[in-house]
């Protein structure tokens, strides 16, 4: 089983949220915006925190076969 996780660049605020929950899964591009340093990941409950900590909702976590949202659930 795989996750996708996307982050919607347009609606990302930068509040770092995710990088401080799941710093092995996003970062910092050149502008200073959060990132997605591995599109495709391994199940990880830090993503699905990160997903759900985020002011905006600009991350989404899928599921890799289905693309079915897993996070953040609405």
């Amino acid at each position: 089983m795989a996750w996708l996780v996307e982050l919607d660049g347009d609606t990302c605020i930068g509040s770092g949220m995710c990088i401080g929950t799941a710093p092995d899964h996003f970062g910092v591009d050149e502008g200073g915006a959060s990132c997605v340093l591995k599109e495709r990941v391994e199940p990880a409950d830090a993503v699905v925190d990160a997903a759900e900590s985020c002011p905006v909702e600009a991350i989404k976590v899928r599921d890799a076969e289905t693309g079915e949202v897993l996070a953040p659930l609405e």
